[in-house]
């Protein structure tokens, strides 16, 4: 598996297969690292920054949805979110896994090919949790969850040599910690962080689960040796609601909770990236950082612009829309010995795309029955055009609504944010178009709406999006199938 890399003096240099760390923080949005938004960036990222400057920032780079279940299936799979039957919305603590038995993860490709793989932090697309009866669980605070059973279905059956962290998000019950199979101690008294109240072990607190998913990241890190490669899947629950920054952090920003919040979220990327130099892997080691999707409005996005910093940067919308501030993200990576320090690439990639990209990274083919919405851009890395089976790339909002970017030009099956924002498309007026185009390279505030003017890119797009979910697959290769046969392409507004 050693790969040729750039070349050195004219000499192509080979190098063992690299380690591989991707750290996914949780509703931090494009505009909330500085180095993507200079102008209207008030928050100071200066370890994500150091890692831009050491490495390459994408300006064009999305999740394929604008929530974080559905993303986080897609960047574990290289498969389309709603290609399964998870068609809007996020998954609870207590869900079923939503990556079904037999579907190869980005963990199992690596794992075959000897690699050390770990999980740390927010799982959220699904586990068996067990229990102490026949009864299904109910609500989020059921009484019948056996704390000394097994998990299935989780990390561990997915690729994941060793997972520690949470079963969804920081603010959905249960609230206790998970090491590999089991839960760690009991949910023997009720709590809440966010509305949501439900079992908790009498320990757990929410402002310590991001210092807790650093130590544990690190505590993996300097457990491995050169002699075998390993991949850490770093899921973060910052800056997602509950915005709980440790005390010292309180007040750093100037912004409030959630600026705060952004800036620990920050310093503790800098610690893990610390830690792999530290342990001498700096130089063969793939970082990179992204986020799931948009900064939330639980952030109070308002405030935050009225004190002159925008999360979402020049972008329209936010967490949950079809709009570009819903689902283009962060991408940042440091790998030394390929990628040029500085970089910066417009290419159009996705988070599906980390499939082929570490299939790319060691020479090895994606599974028949894998990565069906998967690209490599390990080109990019290297500062070379990515060449892409794929014809365009389709995204995907809270409430279901599709929207295909292809080149310059964007398409939204819908009337308004398709998510969040308002308008709402229950808020939209009878009058107006019944979808929207927009000129992404003249318009990425996606003001001007081209949809009437231009309808044979519109036709060409829709044509191109109709074939890509009924192929069940957006890239070169046999067809292949979809969970659920009849995905409604049109969605009808609902309140």
């Amino acid at each position: 598996m050693a790969l040729p890399i750039r070349n050195v003096n004219a000499e192509t240099v080979e190098i063992r297969p690299p380690n591989i760390v991707l750290i996914l923080a949780d509703d931090l949005g494009y505009g909330d690292i500085q180095c993507l938004n200079p102008d209207k960036g008030k928050i100071a990222t200066p370890a994500i920054d150091r890692l831009a400057q050491q490495g390459i920032r994408f300006t064009d780079a999305h999740s394929t949805s604008s929530v974080c279940t559905p993303t986080r299936y897609s960047i574990l799979t290289g498969r389309y979110n709603w290609r399964t039957t998870l068609q809007r919305f996020v998954l609870y603590g207590y869900s079923p896994p939503m990556i079904e038995e037999g579907r190869p993860t980005v963990a199992d490709l690596l794992k075959r090919e000897g690699y050390a793989t770990a999980a740390i932090g927010k799982w959220h697309v699904g586990m068996n949790i067990p229990l102490t009866d026949d009864r299904p669980v109910k609500g989020h605070n059921p009484q019948n969850i056996d704390w000394s059973g097994t998990i299935s279905g989780g990390p561990t059956e997915r690729g994941f040599d060793y997972y520690f962290g949470i079963s969804a998000s920081l603010d959905m019950t249960p609230y206790i910690y998970i090491e590999n199979d089991r839960f760690v101690g009991e949910g023997s008294v009720v709590k809440a962080f966010g509305f949501r109240k439900g079992p908790a072990e009498p320990d757990f607190e929410a402002v310590d689960v991001l210092p807790m998913t650093a130590s544990k990241t690190i505590e993996f890190i300097n457990g491995q040796s050169a002699s075998k490669p390993f991949f850490a899947y770093v899921a973060l629950t910052s800056p997602h609601t509950p915005v709980v920054p440790s005390k010292e952090w309180e007040g750093k920003s100037e912004l409030g909770r959630y600026g705060d919040f952004v800036m620990q979220t920050d310093a503790v990327v800098g610690e893990i990236v610390d830690a792999i130099d530290a342990a001498g892997f700096g130089d063969n080691t793939l970082v990179l950082f992204t986020s799931d999707n948009g900064c939330s409005k639980t952030a109070k996005i308002p405030d935050l612009q009225s004190k002159g910093h925008y999360p979402s940067a020049h972008l329209r919308g936010s967490k949950g829309d079809l709009w570009d501030g819903g689902h283009r993200i962060p991408m940042i990576a440091r790998w030394p010995a390929v990628i040029a320090p500085g970089s910066v690439s417009d290419e159009l990639i996705c988070q599906s795309d980390c499939m082929a990209t570490f299939a790319d990274m060691i020479d090895v083919r994606v599974p028949e029955n894998a990565g069906e919405d998967s690209v490599s851009f390990l080109p990019a890395l290297r500062g070379q055009s990515i060449q892409s089976s794929r014809a365009g790339l389709i995204h995907h909002s809270i409430d279901g609504y599709f929207s295909y970017r292809q080149g310059k030009w964007k398409l939204l099956l819908a009337k308004g944010s398709g998510g969040l924002t308002s308008p709402r498309e229950y808020e939209v007026s009878g009058g107006s178009p019944i979808a929207q185009l927009y000129d992404m390279e003249a318009d990425p505030g996606e003001s001007n709406n081209l949809y009437e003017s231009n309808p044979e890119v519109v036709k060409r797009l829709l044509e191109q999006l109709t074939s890509d979910i009924e192929r069940g697959r957006s890239t070169e290769g046999a067809p292949a199938k979809n969970d659920i046969e009849n995905i409604v392409l049109w969605k009808q507004p609902k309140k």
